[in-house]
C-alpha cells in the first residue's frame, strides 16, 4: 500500500511518514545535483537570494537525459545522494523538507534532518525510464549553463519512492541489512558446496 504525498510538504504529513513506507509523490519537485547545490551554497555565502524557495519542497538528486521526440522527459533516474551531503544541512536550514536519491546519508545529514523535521526518500536506481513517465512537466529554471546539472522544476504525478530515513532518524540503511545477513551467508555456503 502506498501513501499519497503532495508538495509542498506539510509537517503533519511528514510526521505520518515512517521509514519503509512506500509513497507516491505528486506536485512540484526540483531536480538538482552537486554542481547546482554548490552554487546554491555559494549564493547563501554571498548573502544572495536563492533562485527557488525551498520551504516545504523536495529536491530530487537527478539530472535529465534528453527526451525522445514527443516525450516530456528522457530517463530521469536518481544519483548518489552522498555527493550532496556537504550541502544538505544548509538546504535544510532554508526550509527544504524532502530529498529523493539513492544510497545512504551521513550522520551529519541525518542529524540536520531531525532538526528540520525532514525526510529522505529513496528512488530506484536503474528505473529512470519508468520514473520519467511520472513527470508531467519539466522546465530548467536556474543555472542553465550547467546543462544536466541545472536546477529543473518538475511537475510529477504519483512518483514512486520509499521513505528511507524518516524525520526522527529511523533509517532503512541501518534496520534492513541485518535481516539479510544470515540469508546471504546461507547462499554463499550453498554455492561453495557445488
Amino acid at each position: 500500500m502506498y501513501k499519497k504525498v503532495t508538495t509542498p510538504l506539510k509537517e503533519i504529513e511528514l510526521c505520518d511518514l515512517k521509514a519503509g513506507d512506500r509513497v507516491l509523490i505528486s506536485g512540484i519537485i526540483y531536480a538538482a545535483r552537486d554542481a547546482a547545490h554548490k552554487r546554491l551554497c555559494d549564493a547563501l555565502d554571498c548573502g544572495q537570494d536563492l533562485p527557488i524557495d525551498l520551504k516545504g519542497q523536495i529536491i530530487y538528486y537527478a539530472g535529465p537525459c534528453p527526451p525522445k521526440p514527443g516525450h516530456i522527459s528522457g530517463p530521469f533516474g536518481p544519483t548518489t545522494s552522498g555527493r550532496m551531503d556537504k550541502y544538505t544541512p544548509r538546504m535544510l536550514e532554508q526550509g527544504l523538507k524532502g530529498m529523493i536519491g539513492k544510497g545512504e546519508r551521513s550522520k551529519d545529514v541525518i542529524e540536520a534532518m531531525q532538526n528540520a523535521k525532514a525526510v529522505y526518500f529513496a528512488a530506484i536506481g536503474g528505473a529512470g525510464a519508468l520514473l520519467a513517465t511520472k513527470i508531467k512537466q519539466q522546465k530548467t529554471i536556474a543555472y542553465e549553463d550547467l546543462g544536466a546539472e541545472a536546477i529543473t522544476k518538475l511537475l510529477v504525478e504519483d512518483f514512486p519512492a520509499i521513505v528511507a530515513i524518516d524525520y526522527i532518524g529511523n533509517s532503512l540503511f541501518e534496520t534492513e541489512p541485518p535481516k539479510y545477513e544470515n540469508k546471504y551467508a546461507a547462499i554463499i555456503q550453498n554455492t561453495n558446496k557445488v
